[in-house]
C-alpha cells in the first residue's frame, strides 16, 4: 500500500493529538522527551509529530531542549517539555 502524504487530518483531530502530546508531556514532567519517543507514544510517525511539536513550540506551550543532560549540544535529536506557562496552567486544571 503506497504511504499517502496527501491526506489531510482536520484540524479538530490535530488539537486532539495536540492535548494528547501535551498530556503526556505533564505526566512525565520535568523530564523531557525525545520526538521518537513522543511520536511511539501517542502512535503517530515521527514526521507528523514533529510538525505539531513545533507548532506547540511556535505557541509557547513547549519548549525544545536542544542540550543532552551533560550539557552538550544535540546534533540531530531534540527533547521536548511543556513551557513553564504550560505546565503551571495543567496543574491548575488537575485539581
Amino acid at each position: 500500500m503506497p504511504n499517502n502524504h496527501s491526506m489531510k487530518i482536520s484540524e479538530k483531530k490535530r488539537e486532539k493529538i495536540a492535548e494528547q502530546i501535551l498530556a503526556l508531556l505533564y505526566s512525565k514532567s520535568p523530564q523531557a522527551l525525545f520526538t521518537a519517543h513522543i511520536a511511539q507514544e501517542i502512535a503517530r510517525d515521527e514526521e507528523f509529530t514533529k510538525k505539531l511539536l513545533l507548532e506547540l513550540k511556535n505557541k509557547k506551550l513547549l519548549a525544545e531542549v536542544n542540550k543532552t543532560p551533560k550539557g552538550i549540544d544535540y546534533v540531530r535529536r531534540a527533547r521536548w517539555k511543556l513551557s513553564d506557562v504550560s505546565y503551571n496552567t495543567y496543574k491548575q486544571h488537575q485539581i
